[in-house]
Parts: C-alpha cells; sequence; structure tokens
C-alpha cells in the first residue's frame, strides 16, 4: 500500500470517530485517575518512612547490578527503611528480594503494561498495587520516598530521576537524597550534566548537589544516613 493511500484511511479513520463517545471516555478515565490516588495514598501513608530503588526491568539475577541492588536494599532494611519499587522483574525484583530476605517491609508499584509486567514475588502481598497511569505511579513514588536509590536503567528509570530532579529544583517538594549508583553507567551522564549543561547556563552549579554518584552498597546508604542525620528524618507527607 502507498502512503497515499495509508494517508487517505487514516484520515477518513480520524472523520469517522464518534468525538461525543471518545469526550465521555475522557471524562470517565478522571475518575479511573483518581482511584489510583486513593489506593495508592490509603496504602503507602501507613508504610512509614521508605526509600525508593529504580533501575532496569531488564536486568539479570546474575548481574552485578542486580547483585547491588538487593544488597541495597537489605542494608536500607537494617537501618529501619521500608524499600518501595516498581514491583517488577530485573532491578526492581532485586530490591523487593533485598528488602524481603531481611524481613523489611517490601512495597510494588507496579505499572500494567501490554509486553511487562507483573509483580514479582518478593513484594509484599498487602503492598502491592498496581497503575494504569504513569504519572499517578510517579506521584506515590515521590510523595512517600524519603530518597531515591538509582540504579542502571532505560528511558523510565531517566523519567523517574528527572521528575525528581524537577521538583526539588523548582521547590514544588522538599528536597530528598537522589543516589546515582554505577559510576561506569552513570559517569558519562554526569560529565555531559556538569559540563554541557552547566556551561550552557541552563542549570546552576548548585543544582549539581541534588546528585550524589556511588559505585557501593555502603556509600548509597551513607548517603541516605548523612542526610537524615543533618536534616532528622521526617516523612514527605
Amino acid at each position: 500500500m502507498s502512503d497515499k493511500n495509508e494517508e487517505v484511511k487514516i484520515k477518513e479513520a480520524f472523520q469517522e470517530r464518534n468525538w461525543n463517545e471518545i469526550q465521555s471516555q475522557d471524562s470517565w478515565q478522571i475518575f479511573k485517575a483518581i482511584s489510583e490516588f486513593v489506593e495508592g495514598y490509603d496504602k503507602l501513608a501507613k508504610i512509614g518512612p521508605s526509600v525508593s530503588i529504580f533501575g532496569s526491568a531488564r536486568t539479570k539475577p546474575d548481574n552485578k547490578y542486580y547483585k547491588l541492588g538487593e544488597a541495597i536494599a537489605s542494608k536500607l532494611v537494617e537501618k529501619g527503611y521500608g524499600v518501595i519499587t516498581g514491583g517488577g522483574p530485573g532491578i526492581m525484583e532485586a530490591g523487593n528480594k533485598g528488602a524481603k530476605e531481611k524481613g523489611g517491609k517490601s512495597i510494588g508499584l507496579n505499572i500494567v503494561l501490554p509486553f511487562e509486567q507483573v509483580p514479582n514475588p518478593y513484594v509484599d502481598v498487602d503492598k502491592s498495587i498496581n497503575f494504569d497511569y504513569f504519572f499517578a505511579r510517579k506521584v506515590c513514588f515521590i510523595k512517600y520516598s524519603q530518597g531515591f536509590i538509582v540504579m542502571p536503567g532505560g528511558f523510565g528509570t531517566l523519567d523517574e530521576l528527572f521528575e525528581a530532579l524537577t521538583l526539588i529544583q523548582t521547590k514544588k517538594i522538599g528536597r530528598f537524597p537522589i543516589v546515582l549508583v554505577g559510576s561506569e553507567y552513570w559517569g558519562g551522564l554526569m560529565t555531559w550534566i556538569k559540563t554541557t549543561m552547566l556551561d550552557e547556563m541552563n542549570i546552576n552549579a548548585e543544582d549539581l548537589n541534588l546528585i550524589q554518584l556511588v559505585d557501593t552498597a555502603e556509600d548509597a546508604i551513607k548517603v541516605i544516613e548523612d542526610f537524615y542525620n543533618k536534616y532528622l528524618l521526617q516523612p514527605n507527607f
């Protein structure tokens, strides 16, 4: 089929759409989104101080970053924190596994996707929440996390990282520690931020202090601990 014929078919399909029905569906989606906020707020408000661990859903259990994510989660539990992840496989599973095996709170904010994902087996049954909307899920991550541990990941991980940085930078939320784990993975990004972004004056030099780059579980925990020893632990809600 030629590109022109394809364009004609798309145009005809667009013109035939029932816009009244679409508007009605859009209105009902508002209530679906509200219900996700209600469930998320209700469950997470009861959990207490927790730290989110982000990273790729594609990371395998034999990967060094999977093992590192598991170790970080275990140490967070030892310090009294719950662990929040996206509830899926990969780094998310590693975080929940490390928390679960140490007897800590293991929370999963799962997103319903056509190609992935189902909650991993290490999420506490009463602390598993399913979301259809990424924006509702991200609000819950940020509202109920006392810190972000950001492991190597893809677009979704970057989305969550820069969402938090933007909200802190613009003072829409209070500051909390953001830790990138893996200088081998994140070093190039940090160099670009420190040179290109800063040189173009698209950020201020003090904005660089919002991110800490580490390579070990011990150093990741130290960033969290040092921050709250200085500012005293206060939930974000």
